[in-house]
């Protein structure tokens, strides 16, 4: 989410796909080869019940989470996530993991950031947290001088959207600028307290640790009532559960689309194999080839580049992600079809599922 992303604009097939390998073979890279084991992403694959995922046992998966996913839900957050509370302490162990996430909106005048946020209400084994995330309207990775100009700008948004949240919260958390970086700070240092991505000019988040697994409870559903009285999409996510468990928080609502993400590891031929068992709406991710842009550009800027393969609904795209453009902005586009050879266009991905 902090990349710059570029995908191609028409679907391939996979006999294409390893046409753009070979491509960038012959341009002197290393992409991997049909036999090589890969680490293949999955995402939004709708499940009618846990055991659906079985039909992946031909590979095998990590991190295996099950999304309860709400669309246009109206209801009380206080009431939803004390549910999934109650059903996590039966089952918590070492590994287990539940969190909900709800969509705010600041009331601070914004220009550079989306007024609309996220934040995840989560339980691990013996703690609670909640984590907040805002996103801007653009993504200027470290290293771009794109947004220099509006440095300030953006530095006094992103700290006056995080004191909205902390001051709803309740939380012991100072905020300050320091080194062209929004800087918070717990008041008690022993706090577990983390801050990701301050220096870019894209999503960032912060996520406070409490041992007392009712703390957020309330809180965050005060956060959760800034989005107002409209529709909002709600996620729940469950890691480390049994198939019981997961039977078990599926009762909280039987009207939720359940949908699975994992990583499998797998064959890079295979890939076409997996996107069939993930069918209709699911979605896999796989790299194809990492390198240094100057490899190919010398006269280029400094940036690292991995070009990768989506796949959904049976057909494949080529996709680009860099740590910041090497090129300038009005030759990029013509670079990239250059060196897969397909249109490509930017698309950055959603920054809250």
């Amino acid at each position: 989410m902090r990349e710059r992303r570029w995908e191609t604009v028409e679907a391939l097939t996979f006999e294409q796909v390893v046409g753009v390998g070979e491509r960038l073979a012959g341009l002197g890279l290393k992409p991997v080869a049909p036999a090589q084991d890969v680490i293949c992403y999955v995402e939004e694959w709708t499940v009618q019940a846990p055991d659906d995922l079985d039909q992946l046992d031909p590979w095998p998966t990590e991190d295996v989470t099950l999304v309860h996913v709400r669309e246009r839900w109206r209801g009380d957050f206080f009431l939803l996530a004390g549910s999934y509370h109650e059903v996590y302490r039966k089952h918590r162990d070492v590994g287990t993991y539940c969190s909900v996430s709800h969509p705010w909106r600041i009331r601070e005048p914004l220009r550079l950031h989306d007024p609309q946020g996220m934040f995840w209400l989560g339980f691990r084994h013996l703690h609670s947290f909640v984590r907040v995330r805002l996103q801007t309207h653009e993504v200027i990775p470290p290293g771009e001088t794109r947004g220099d100009a509006e440095r300030e700008r953006w530095l006094d948004e992103r700290r006056a959207a995080f004191l909205e949240a902390i001051t709803t919260l309740e939380l012991p958390v100072e905020t300050a600028v320091d080194r062209d970086k929004v800087v918070l700070r717990p008041y008690e240092a022993s706090t577990p307290f983390f801050c990701s991505w301050p220096d870019a000019f894209g999503p960032c988040q912060f996520e406070y640790n409490s041992p007392d697994p009712y703390e957020f409870l309330v809180p965050a559903s005060k956060l959760a009532e800034t989005h107002g009285r409209g529709p909002a999409d709600v996620r729940a996510y469950l890691t480390g559960f049994s198939e019981a468990a997961l039977t078990e928080f599926q009762s909280i609502d039987d009207r939720v689309r359940s949908a699975y993400r994992c990583s499998i590891h797998c064959p890079f031929d295979e890939l076409p194999e997996v996107l069939r068992a993930i069918e209709p709406d699911g979605r896999l991710y796989a790299t194809l080839c990492e390198f240094p842009t100057q490899t190919l550009v010398p006269t280029g800027g400094e940036a690292s580049a991995i070009i990768g393969i989506v796949g959904v609904q049976g057909r494949f795209r080529i996709e680009a992600r860099l740590n910041r453009a090497p090129l300038k902005e009005d030759v990029m586009a013509d670079w990239l079809q250059w060196l897969v050879g397909y249109s490509m266009v930017y698309a950055p991905l959603p920054a809250f599922v």
